[in-house]
């Protein structure tokens, strides 16, 4: 690109244009006023922004990104120039800059308040009407606030000033520099400037916050102490709520832990932490204000997982500091190098640095499988991805880029060793601090420490596609004594064709049944660097009842079990008691469950006869999450009702089993709840919304409570009465959870004209009240989808006649939350799979839309895959019960 184009429309930014601007401007600093002090009235859907902008510029020319609701005024090198004539859509073209000095230039105008949680998301709460405001950006929505040059490459210093309500807790990435009180009861508050940042991780927080205050003191080389001032908020309503003392306790662990690890001084002054109403993430790192979910506040009981779970969020965000914060990708090509690193660096540091030691249990359990997933799609792509523009960007925080870069990365550090990896980071910030970098950059720091040639790894792991597959190949004789052994990998790279070869560093396990438990007998290193190795160290011995390999985790691979350790896990693996292999083995069986090589009613039955030994909250509560889908989506419709009941059965013998108040039987309570939707278990559901204590002394919280209600809805329940005693219990606690819940149960009801109504308002994002906000769209979306086909349907083909008219008119995260909130996916078996409607449907409409944006072919393409898996593991599962 040599010379600027203007074109419309123009909010998708390409990667050749921002290497265009990226080669021609230095930007040296921005000014932002953000008045937002009449937020409260909602009638106001916009607010006055003001940016000042300085930068040179080696070309003439060049344009600034803002997506507004009008500007008016642009001030360019002091003089005015014509809006009409400067503004596109969401660019501003600037012409004649100074090529020999600074520009400076001021875009005055109006930025839209949001409900879809993209740039400044505006949330009245329920309980009190009080509103709260907070700004996320990622991957460039901080266009949505202020006039900005909006890529990751092009990073400056920033100072942000904010006017809102006299009483309102107004804070940013920096401590405020002054405040000035105003007659009108409202405030301005100006930041100190923050370090060269990228736009992304701008941020702004205004509202009538709870806020708990503390510090941290770290100590230095020098003799002296670093001290950090905290500040940890939330809404408040949520006060009561709130556990402070553990997320000050947890956060200063993490920055004992990392501030020792990376021999590198947190560098952004304050650390607070912010729980945000509606987000569309689990959090984000924008430095020294990171904003959370507020479902990270819990109401209702938190199981062990649950906090374990916001532990490590907390560590991911922390690492960020460093890993994304400190040191940026240049573009989203790279968004690797940030959240894989802070996906493995942050369970590390959770593992190690804190009171929660199940951490990579649980990753194998729930991030690897959701790795796993995506990696399957049709839609994978190498760790280093092709990301040619921002739409395809936003599509790209997915399991690959997180946990498989994560579990790569935990692989690594077995392949180099801890050490090796630890000094490789340490180098990395400290020869990049404040720049933006490329896997090259990383390569060469890796290079260095190791004193290995890393081209050939990074070459295999994160230039290819797909998942590898372990497994373990016999010879016996008569006596079941081993005569030959090899460790073999398989796969094809699905964008390639070519095999998948790439270097292991894992442990092999052996297990042998001994008192009814599965006791490990061997554990042996091996290196595989080609297609397969042999295994001497098991010839001569006696044929274990379990081999596991990746017995550690160490690796990213599925395991393909042999005959007698498949035969062993499906009768025995309440018997094994380790954590870890316990999760890997639970984690393989399910894949095989989804790659259609295990019948869904042979997984269902070792999970119902297993699943209670399973101690681990977490990796429990991942085992019920997969009971519900193999019932409803991989289990032959003629089998479901039958094996619904006895899941039922189980789970309301596991609620009397399993000790009163513990975290199993909370997560067993809410599952029975959900399982209940189909119409099994509701008399025990029932008795979770009876007045009198239930026969199971389960704790009736908040969660338990609407879960419950939703049920009743779903199968037709919510007569005259039980929907007054509904209303009556959200009038009594109208939480935002209750809220959502509600949404969702009255959209639930098996009613066509009740399914009318929500697919109308999913549709358009509106009610009857007006705009639907990110939550209360997907909420409907949910008890919508809650119905039997029949009643189903008849929505399918407006469906699909609007699809691209949503993806063109609504913004990526409403679009995305409403195509794929809609999507028929929950579908029955005819005697041919590939002949069921949707699956026809959805395939027809990506052969004659190759011309859709990217972002939107990658959605339905994998809507499709899932649906076309979910069949084709159905008719396993009737072929196994007609055999």
């Amino acid at each position: 690109m040599e010379t600027l184009e203007r074109y419309t429309p123009n909010e998708n930014l390409t990667r050749e244009e921002a290497a265009w601007r990226e080669a021609n401007i230095t930007w040296h600093s921005a000014d932002i006023f953000l008045d937002v002090s009449d937020a409260t009235d909602s009638e106001q859907e916009t607010y006055l922004s003001q940016t000042t902008l300085r930068f040179t510029s080696k070309h003439n020319e060049t344009f600034l990104d803002f997506i507004h609701a009008g500007i008016q005024e642009i001030e360019l090198n002091g003089q005015m120039i014509a809006v009409d004539k400067a503004v596109l859509d969401s660019r501003i073209y600037l012409s004649d800059l100074d090529t020999s000095g600074v520009n400076v230039v001021t875009v005055t105008g109006r930025a839209r308040y949001s409900r879809s949680g993209e740039g400044m998301h505006r949330y009245v709460d329920p309980q009190d009407q009080q509103t709260y405001l907070y700004t996320q950006f990622e991957p460039a929505d901080a266009r949505l606030v202020y006039a900005c040059f909006e890529q990751p490459d092009l990073k400056t210093s920033f100072r942000f000033t904010v006017r809102g309500p006299e009483s309102w807790h107004l804070a940013s990435n920096q401590a405020a520099e002054s405040q000035n009180i105003h007659e009108d009861g409202t405030k301005t508050v100006s930041f100190a400037p923050t370090l060269p940042i990228s736009t992304y991780i701008t941020t702004v927080l205004a509202g009538p916050y709870h806020v708990v205050r503390d510090e941290h003191r770290l100590p230095q080389k020098d003799g002296s102490e670093l001290v950090i001032p905290m500040a940890f908020s939330c809404r408040a309503t949520l006060a009561a709520d709130f556990d402070a003392a553990e997320l000050i306790k947890v956060t200063k662990q993490g920055l004992d832990y990392f501030h020792e690890l990376f021999d590198y001084p947190y560098p952004w002054g304050k650390y607070d932490s912010a729980f945000v109403p509606e987000y569309n993430l689990g959090a984000m790192e924008n430095p020294g204000l990171v904003t959370f979910t507020e479902s990270y506040v819990f109401t209702s009981h938190a199981t062990e997982a649950q906090h374990e779970q916001r532990a490590n969020t907390i560590m991911h965000e922390m690492a960020h500091m460093w890993f994304g914060d400190l040191v940026t990708m240049k573009w989203w090509d790279d968004l690797w190098l940030k959240e894989s690193f802070a996906d493995y660096i942050g369970t590390l540091a959770n593992d190690e640095g804190t009171d929660f030691k199940t951490a990579w249990t649980t990753f194998a359990a729930r991030r690897k499988a959701w790795a796993y997933v995506a990696d399957q799609m049709p839609t994978t792509h190498p760790i280093v991805a092709d990301i040619t523009d921002l739409q395809a960007a936003d599509q790209n925080f997915d399991g690959i880029t997180y946990a498989k870069g994560a579990s790569v990365l935990k692989q690594l550090a077995a392949f180099v060793g801890a050490e090796a990896f630890r000094d490789a980071a340490r180098a990395y910030f400290v020869k990049h601090e404040y720049s933006n970098t490329s896997l090259d950059d990383f390569l060469e720091a890796l290079g260095a420490a190791s004193g290995r040639d890393m081209s050939a790894w990074a070459q295999a792991w994160l230039r290819t596609s797909g998942v590898p597959r372990l497994s373990i190949e016999l010879e016996y004789d008569d006596q079941e004594v081993i005569t030959a052994a090899r460790l073999v990998q398989r796969g094809t790279d699905p964008l390639t064709a070519e095999p998948i070869v790439r270097p292991h560093v894992l442990s092999i396990g052996g297990y042998v049944l001994r008192e009814g438990k599965l006791v490990r007998e061997l554990s042996e290193r091996v290196e595989l660097s080609g297609q397969s190795v042999a295994l001497d160290f098991l010839v001569g011995t006696q044929a274990p009842d379990l081999l596991l390999p990746n017995d550690g985790d160490e690796t990213y691979a599925v395991i393909e079990f042999d005959e007698r350790s498949l035969s062993t896990l499906l009768t025995h693996l309440g018997s094994l008691t380790d954590s870890l292999p316990r999760a890997t083995c639970w984690a393989s069986l399910w894949d095989a469950v989804r790659a259609g090589s295990l019948p869904a009613q042979h997984y269902v039955a070792a999970l119902l006869d297993h699943g209670s030994t399973v101690s681990d909250a977490g990796v429990f509560a991942v085992l019920m999450d997969q009971l519900l889908l193999s019932l409803n989506r991989y289990l032959a419709p003629e089998l479901r009702q039958a094996t619904r009941q006895r899941a039922a059965e189980v789970l309301v013998q596991w609620l009397g089993d399993l000790s009163a108040g513990s975290d199993n039987q909370t997560t067993t309570a809410r599952t029975l709840a959900r399982l209940a939707r189909s119409g099994v278990g509701l008399q025990t559901v029932n008795s979770f919304l009876s007045s009198e204590p239930n026969s199971f002394a389960v704790q009736v919280d908040e969660q338990l409570l609407w879960l419950s209600w939703i049920a009743v809805a779903a199968t037709g329940g919510l007569d005259e009465q039980n929907l007054a005693k509904m209303q009556a219990a959200l009038e009594a606690n109208p939480t935002a959870t209750a809220q959502k819940s509600v949404r969702t149960a009255l959209a639930a009801r098996p009613d066509q004209a009740v399914k009318t109504q929500a697919f109308e308002e999913v549709l358009t994002a509106q009610d009857e009240h007006g705009a639907l906000s990110n939550d209360a769209l997907s909420s409907i979306a949910e008890g919508f989808n809650l119905g039997s086909r029949e009643l189903l349907a008849g929505f399918e083909d407006r469906y699909w006649s609007e699809i691209s008219g949503i993806f063109e008119s609504m913004s990526m995260e409403f679009s995305t939350r409403i195509i794929r909130g809609l999507f028929p996916r929950s579908q029955e078996l005819s005697e041919e799979p590939r002949k069921n409607p949707a699956l026809f449907a959805v395939t027809s409409w990506l052969e004659e839309n190759h011309a859709a944006p990217r972002a939107l072919r990658r959605i339905m393409l994998e809507e499709q895959a899932e649906l076309q898996r979910s069949l084709e593991a159905q008719l396993v599962s009737r072929q196994t019960a007609r055999a």
